[in-house]
């Protein structure tokens, strides 16, 4: 290999001669080869490329990012016009050096400049002149010359090298194309470029290695990769290309090249030699202990890393390691964060140096985070120095018990937590350890450790400790099912935050939130309706935020199941519909959510008999965490299955969901009276169904009902098994209740008209019909007529009029068979096609689908509010709809949506 070069232009036996008289090195000028295991990434060639079209390309990254070879493959594949490449070296912080290698590097690679440039005569300097000539002669070229300085940094901190190079790329105008390969960033006015859109910045985030490109690498290397696999690497290398390789070519000695990729140990392995050479030997011994101290952090500040090193020099030290690219990059406010597998390393040599320091140094760091304020940042910390006391006492002075039961934080708390030794002691340990308990609804060992808590706690100021207690006690209670003793520790909750300042219980709005839903909840179970509404609206008023998002969640679907209970669809389905859109507006997923607003909505659909819809909602009630967890929830779930089984014809499942429910004992200690009601309706209707009404009235005779809908459902079964007078005693004396539903008062009016049908008087009954028709038909409430028996179609018979009055259920009733055997949805569907819709009428339906607004679909068709309303009017028409949630329904059965 040449080590010299000649001029290019005349006799190429005399090597040519850098002003400080040392030969010309041809290597230096060469484009450096690409090997064959290079991986091309498209999205950098065409950052490259466009950079050509710029005056400058910054290539900006720590010593292994790939920059080198980033830009040699470029060149091969696809760089425009003539290319002139330099290696720098220090020496050339000389600018005679620099400006003869950089007129070298052009005849090198072709570009035939003219001798009246000239060339540099003395190593320290260069003539103006001639830095103008050769701009001049660029600027009237007709191709431009694209000229590459690789490993720049070893210059960048010469100004008259960077004030030649921006004043010969000034002038030089479409002539010149620069493109600088650095670790660190030139003294160019780079402000400047980026502020004309003339400068093209591929920085270490850009250069780092994705999932799918370090699969593609090692593949390059004859070893395929799973994607997980992949993606493993890919995180523990930080995406770095020289620690991809080295993984690479050591896994290739591997007996399991796979396995070794997923779980090698950097810190023994040819990458930790390379980092460690490469960069932390390169530093002074200040520098080294620096960055080995701080590889016990994810992020640092300078008055941290000086309170790790107990020196003062943090600053200028992290700024200096910056500014080099060894590894460290700043993340805003004076932070700064170590490369993952640097640290990883570092943490390695850490422990090789300094045998036994490293809990030391995560205690001294837990202890200034929580100073600062930062206390998700402490607690990892306290947890590595194993002083769980401190972290345990920290978290509940803080407030933060609230977090381990609700918010983003909760999982990864709860595993942080986990760890905590058992011989961790104090009130605080054991009230995380009940929290934990307790939020898998384990009561009893989650009041063991409340107890044993309360025992110990402190005197004087220990306001955030009570406060803790009180907040477990009400979530304990309510698990318990136990309204007398949620109440009794909200009381005490009260108490404990009137010692609190307001501001840092502010700062914690999840510890009320959850107070109020786990008290609504309770108070909610023992049917204390009145109470139970006041409290979870109440919850529903707390801050909102991802930390109250949970809480406000569920007390807004206890508040649409109070309001299903009273017999009120609308206002349920509203309160169940602010429900899910809390939890998705708050990205909480599926898994995570109550389950509850899901099955309301459920429950008011087969009350509409929109069966479809009904079995939607249960599936995605049956998907989260409160079809396993919360006995409210399991119970209304095998209700409503067994409802929508009956109206499908099905009473003898729907009496089998009912028979498991019943074997599987319910978590609370306390029975809860209108829960026991909603088991014996649910059976009671099923027997009816079945052609059973004996059965159905010893069900209530067995179980007494109490409420008005459980009343109206034992007249309901009396009636149907001939005892009509009965019936009627049992509906007149319903208390007068004026927050009773149209629901439970269109069941009164069928079972009444039923009884005095049955008792001979038809006019009567046929005006109570009448009243339920009007009561029901707002709310589109079909099931009660449906599930009456065939009385009912016979009343309708004789008044026409009337069944024409109401063809939004005589429809239906005409769809059933005489003898009252309900057909299954699968029939319904047989109906003809409707009309089709047009291709506008499709746009405007798929955005109702979205429950965009008349005004919203407008303005994002370009339509006036006025046309949409035409084409609404006639999708309803085409789908035989009266709304758009019937609009929406019938369109995804026939497969519009």
């Amino acid at each position: 290999m040449s080590y010299s070069v000649g001029e290019g232009h005349g006799d190429p036996s005399v090597t040519a001669l850098a002003p400080n008289g040392d030969p010309v090195l041809a290597a230096r000028l060469t484009v450096p080869t690409v090997p064959g295991t290079f991986v091309r990434r498209e999205r950098l060639v065409e950052q490259l490329t466009e950079g050509a079209r710029s005056p400058l390309t910054l290539v900006n990254g720590p010593a292994g990012a790939g920059k080198t070879l980033l830009v040699a493959d470029w060149i091969a594949a696809c760089a425009p016009g003539d290319v002139a490449w330099l290696t720098v070296e220090p020496e050339d912080s000389a600018p005679g050096v620099f400006w003869a290698y950089v007129l070298h590097a052009f005849r090198h690679h072709g570009v035939d400049l003219p001798e009246s440039i000239g060339s540099p005569a003395r190593p320290g300097e260069v003539d103006h002149s001639l830095l103008a000539r050769l701009a001049a002669w660029l600027n009237g070229r007709e191709t431009r010359v694209v000229l590459v300085l690789d490993e720049f940094d070893r210059v960048a901190g010469c100004a008259e090298v960077a004030d030649g190079l921006q004043f010969v790329l000034r002038h030089a105008g479409e002539g010149l194309r620069l493109v600088v390969i650095s670790r660190t960033e030139p003294l160019l006015p780079l402000h400047r470029y980026r502020a004309a859109g003339e400068l093209v910045d591929i920085r270490a985030d850009d250069l780092a290695f994705r999932a799918e490109e370090t699969a593609a690498l090692v593949d390059r290397h004859g070893l395929p990769l799973s994607a997980e696999a992949a993606r493993v690497l890919t995180d523990r290398t930080g995406g770095w290309a020289a620690g991809l390789r080295l993984c690479t070519l050591a896994a290739q000695r591997a007996g399991d090249p796979e396995s070794f990729l997923k779980e090698f140990e950097p810190g023994h392995s040819t990458v930790a030699d390379f980092l460690l050479g490469e960069v932390l030997r390169a530093h002074p011994a200040e520098t080294q202990d620096l960055l080995l101290r701080t590889s016990i952090l994810e992020e640092t500040h300078p008055d941290l890393a000086n309170a790790l090193t107990g020196r003062d020099d943090a600053e200028p030290i992290l700024e200096e390691l910056q500014r080099a690219n060894a590894f460290v990059e700043p993340i805003g406010h004076s932070w700064y964060r170590l490369h993952p597998l640097f640290a990883e390393i570092l943490r390695v040599h850490l422990g090789v140096r300094h045998p036994g320091l490293e809990p030391e140094l995560h205690r001294t760091a837990a202890r200034w985070l929580i100073r600062a304020g930062l206390l998700d940042e402490a607690l990892p910390h306290a947890a590595d120095a194993g002083d769980w006391e401190l972290a345990a006492a920290e978290f509940i002075d803080h407030l933060a018990i609230g977090r381990l039961l609700t918010g983003l934080a909760a999982e990864r708390l709860d595993g942080l937590f986990a760890r905590m030794a058992p011989e961790a002691s104090g009130p605080a340990p054991d009230l995380v350890r009940a929290a934990r308990e307790l939020a898998r609804h384990d009561v009893d060992r989650g009041v063991i450790y409340l107890r044993r808590a309360e025992e110990h706690l402190p005197g004087g100021d220990a306001a955030a400790v009570r406060l803790s207690c009180a907040v477990l006690r009400v979530l304990a209670a309510r698990v318990a099912g136990s309204a007398d003793l949620a109440e009794t520790a909200a009381r005490a909750a009260v108490e404990a935050e009137r010692s609190l300042p307001a501001d840092r219980l502010e700062r914690c709005p999840e510890l009320t939130a959850l107070m109020l839903t786990d008290l609504g909840s309770a108070q909610l179970w023992a049917g204390r309706f009145d109470a139970a509404r006041a409290t979870l609206s109440d919850a529903v008023r707390s801050a909102q935020g991802p930390s109250t998002a949970l809480p406000r969640h569920e007390a807004l679907s206890r508040l649409a199941l109070i309001d299903f209970l009273y017999g009120r669809p609308g206002r349920a389905e509203t309160h169940a519909r602010g429900a899910i859109a809390e939890a998705e507006h708050s990205g909480l997923p599926l898994s995570g959510r109550t389950g509850m607003a899901q099955l309301v909505l459920a429950a008011v659909a087969i009350d509409r008999d929109d069966l479809a819809d009904a079995r939607g909602h249960l599936d995605l009630a049956a998907a989260t965490s409160g079809a396993a967890r919360d006995p409210l929830v399991a119970v209304e779930l095998a209700i409503l299955r067994s409802r929508l089984l009956c109206a499908r014809g099905d009473a003898r499942s729907a009496l089998l969901a009912l028979d498991d429910m019943a074997e599987q004992p319910l978590v609370s200690v306390e029975p809860s009276p209108w829960v026991s009601d909603r088991i014996a309706m649910a059976t009671a209707t099923v027997r009816l169904a079945d052609g059973d009404p004996r059965a159905a009235v010893k069900v209530f005779e067995e179980q007494p009902a109490h409420g008005p809908e459980s009343l109206v459902a034992e007249a309901r079964a009396r009636a149907a098994a001939g005892e009509g007078e009965r019936a009627l005693r049992i509906l007149d004396a319903l208390p007068d209740q004026h927050d009773r539903g149209p629901v439970i008062d269109v069941w009164a009016l069928l079972t009444r008209a039923q009884a005095v049908d049955a008792l001979g008087d038809s006019a009567t009954a046929q005006s109570l019909l009448l009243k339920a028709l009007a009561a029901a038909r707002p709310h589109h409430l079909r099931r009660p007529f449906l599930e009456a028996g065939p009385w009912v179609g016979r009343l309708l018979l004789q008044r026409p009029a009337l069944a024409r009055e109401h063809t939004w259920l005589t429809d239906r009733l005409s769809r059933r068979a005489v003898d009252g055997r309900r057909r299954e949805p699968r029939e319904e569907s047989a109906s003809p096609r409707p009309e089709p819709l047009s291709a506008r009428e499709r746009d405007v339906l798929e955005r109702l689908a979205q429950l965009m607004s008349t005004e919203e679909i407008a303005a994002d068709l370009h339509l006036s509010v006025n046309t949409v309303k035409t084409h609404l009017k006639s999708i309803y028409r085409k789908l035989a709809a009266t709304r758009r949630g019937e609009a929406v329904r019938r369109a995804r059965e026939l497969g519009l949506l």
